[in-house]
């Protein structure tokens, strides 16, 4: 999923750590979440320390930042989150924090028994004459 991101910021390929720079990896905080009209935004603050841990070859020299990241990269540094985030920019006064944006923003529900609404959002869409047979029990009264 590409959100008007400037591949030329990246890398031109994921790639993943080694076992050794995995281990010099320290935790980090997710810090800010908010949502706007079309996204849903993720700020992603890393021990600062951290980014001399992080390979040379995902930070951005001419920037002084780290490179967006692509997903395989975000998660083998940590971070997680569910699918669909986009690295889409990095704070350059605070290198250390990290602008992710999801596509859509969660649709608010009404589950189908007595309740309050929650938030979903869709992850994947099922191939055409998918047989309910094929999904998981829970997850079957909501295709029903």
């Amino acid at each position: 999923m590409s959100m008007d991101i400037d591949m030329s910021r990246r890398n031109k390929a994921p790639r993943p750590l080694t076992d050794s720079e995995r281990a010099r990896l320290d935790e980090f905080a997710d810090s800010i979440h908010y949502s706007a009209s079309k996204y849903e935004y993720r700020h992603v603050q890393l021990p600062k320390q951290m980014l001399k841990a992080i390979p040379k070859d995902y930070h951005d020299t001419s920037k002084g930042t780290l490179k967006l990241l692509w997903e395989e990269e975000w998660r083998a540094i940590g971070i997680t989150q569910s699918l669909g985030w986009e690295h889409y920019e990095v704070h350059e006064p605070e290198p250390h924090i990290l602008l992710f944006k999801y596509g859509d923003t969660p649709h608010l529900v009404q589950p189908s028994g007595a309740g309050k609404p929650r938030l979903t959002r869709l992850i994947f869409q099922a191939p055409p004459g998918l047989p309910t047979s094929a999904v998981s029990p829970s997850m079957r009264s909501d295709l029903e």
